[in-house]
């Protein structure tokens, strides 16, 4: 995991090695602390002679002075550089969390929507917000502590052996049990942090579907139920929380008794060795400070690999995500500067989300430059698959689709992507402002575009009705604009996008039908020499297209003009009857009042 996380520790090399500095900083400070005791009491308080000559002639009163002095001046020393290393190593953190959330959130978008089909936005929302911050915890709470402790572990080591070396092998013996309670407890954490990361990242789950589909559960009043799901996934993450903070609780418990341990073994064998005059009293004071920070390192290093086991679960969560391979290859190839002639073709096209699950079967479709193709069907028979092929939302599970007769695969996504554009349902409104969601897809367009582009798509007096205008800034998914409203919108931005390639799902499912004629109106006079789809489920969308293609069941069913598949009495003629006769009777009633 650690080998990972390296390239983004990579660009802050020359942080990181000021951290160490620091580290050896605050070693050297940690290791001067207990001496000013000695010096009180060995040389003022026993009379000892201080070993240094400058110093030798100095009174009790001074040397008493200077170790006070001499306390104070290293507390505060290293109180500072701690201070600053805190600083350092919480800005590596945050730099690399920041680093990684923005490799994550790019990587998720280059992902296909097959891949996002099979994943729960709340889970992925997660680990960009929850477990990215694993890494800071890995780096900065673990293998730089880890790091710290062990340099000052040396240190109080090459400071001790000499002062009493039994002692010092004595104080040792107790690091072979507290690693045998690393490995023992390791594991236990470990997957007590997957089960709390899993249980969280299903509350994220639930708060995220709620609340999208808050006009859904107030309008059948399954606020109650709703709650209650929240709650029952909200325990079982209590639950599994409580559970690791008492393995955490318990592990910390364990090592600070063997720490006791040892602590009490180190004074037993100390005090004998005062009584016995091997030892000065001083001598054993500063032992026992420098064992107190001895044993602070050891549990440094274990309680850090304890955070480490808990952090490891979730920085794994972020790289399942990154070390997932787009499924979609960016091509190297661009379209030509004046764009894309808009011929289409599906060459024995197959697609299946899942393996068990076909969804197209052996489409051959092939559209001229300029076409109007209307797709119909039923719900669930591929109409919208179909088209996202077009876009490389997806590739095709066999076969090949082509503009202009090269293979999709072989453009840049960001070349092909430019030359569709497209109206997707339901209609995907920004928390933006009406020229923001217009522009989406040509920030910078000039206003007087953007303004003609809502004109066609009659969303234009509404707009000039609204308190700022187009700078009017939409609710968050639109919820302040009708149905119909926020489709307009969405009709405008795919007209403004300008593109060879106009692919329209639905486009005028939330329209009546006059102002469906009025946006249908707008929108011939921009598809004009351009390639159209559009889904249809209306006969006057359908009249206006230059060939219909039915699908059933995912495959090809009947194509031609409408006149043709009337005459044929198959599956389009039964649709025809089914679907669009009360909107001939409704166009016969309309001409009768008139």
């Amino acid at each position: 995991m650690l080998t990972k996380l390296l390239p983004y520790l990579r660009p802050y090399w020359w942080r990181v090695a000021w951290a160490l500095a620091q580290v050896f900083l605050i070693a050297g400070f940690e290791l001067l602390k207990p001496w000013p005791l000695q010096v009180v009491i060995d040389n003022v308080l026993g009379g000892k002679p201080f070993p240094i000559a400058a110093l030798a002639s100095t009174s009790p009163s001074g040397l008493l002075l200077l170790a006070c002095l001499g306390i104070i001046v290293v507390h505060l020393g290293a109180g500072a550089v701690t201070l600053l290393h805190n600083y350092t190593t919480i800005g590596v953190g945050q730099r690399m969390v920041n680093d990684l959330r923005g490799a994550l959130y790019a990587h998720l978008q280059r992902l296909s929507l097959a891949f996002h089909s099979r994943q729960r936005v709340g889970d992925l929302l997660y680990r960009i917000t929850a477990d990215s911050f694993a890494v800071q915890t890995m780096i900065m709470n673990g293998v730089l502590p880890i790091l710290s402790a062990a340099v000052l572990l040396g240190g109080m080591l090459f400071v001790l052996l000499p002062l009493d070396p039994m002692l010092t092998v004595l104080s040792l013996t107790v690091v072979p049990l507290l690693f045998a309670l690393i490995f023992g407890f390791n594991r236990k954490i470990v997957d007590v942090a997957t089960e709390v990361r899993t249980t969280e990242s299903r509350v994220y789950s639930v708060v995220q579907w709620a609340m999208s589909s808050i006009k859904l559960v107030q309008a059948f009043t399954k606020e109650d139920e709703e709650h209650q799901r929240f709650m029952g996934a909200s325990g079982e993450s209590l639950r599994a929380t409580l559970r690791l903070y008492s393995w955490q609780t318990l592990y910390s418990g364990a090592v600070n008794l063997v720490i006791a341990g040892g602590t009490a073994l180190v004074v037993y064998a100390g005090a004998r060795a005062v009584m016995s005059g091997r030892l000065s009293v001083g001598q054993l004071i500063v032992f026992i400070s420098y064992l107190t920070q001895l044993y602070a390192p050891i549990n440094q290093i274990t309680q850090s690999w304890g955070l480490i086991a808990g952090a490891r679960v979730g920085a794994r969560r972020v790289f399942d995500v990154l070390d997932t391979e787009a499924d979609l290859k960016d091509g190297n190839r661009s379209f030509p500067a004046k764009g894309a002639r808009g011929a289409v073709a599906w060459r024995n096209v197959s697609f299946r989300y899942r393996p068990e699950t076909p969804v197209l079967n052996g489409i051959e479709l092939r559209v001229p430059a300029g076409a109007k193709i209307a797709v119909i069907g039923p719900t669930g028979a591929g109409k919208s698959t179909l088209l996202g092929l077009l876009p490389r939302f997806f590739d095709p599970s066999a076969g090949i689709v082509e503009i202009d007769g090269v293979d999709l695969r072989e453009y840049k996504l960001k070349s092909l992507r430019s030359q569709i554009s497209m109206v997707l349902q339901p209609p995907l409104i920004f928390p933006l402002s009406v020229r923001d969601n217009i522009a989406y897809g040509r920030p910078g367009a000039p206003d007087a575009e953007i303004e003609r582009a809502a004109r066609l798509a009659r969303i234009h007096d509404f707009v000039a009705s609204l308190p700022d205008g187009y700078d009017t800034v939409i609710g968050e998914s639109g919820v302040t604009f009708s149905e119909g409203e926020k489709q307009r919108i969405t009709i405008a931005r795919a007209l403004l996008r300008d593109a060879p390639i106009l692919i329209l799902d639905e486009p005028t499912s939330a329209l009546d039908v006059a102002t469906e004629a009025l946006v249908m109106a707008g929108i011939e006079r921009l598809v004009a020499a351009r390639t159209t789809f559009i889904i249809a489920h209306r006969l006057s969308t359908v009249r206006r297209c230059d060939r219909i293609v039915v699908l059933r069941d995912g495959a090809i069913a009947e194509e031609g003009t409408l006149p043709e598949l009337l005459g044929r009495d198959g599956i389009f003629s039964e649709y025809y009857r089914t679907q669009f006769a009360p909107e001939v009777g409704q166009e016969v009633e309309m001409r009768v009042e008139a």
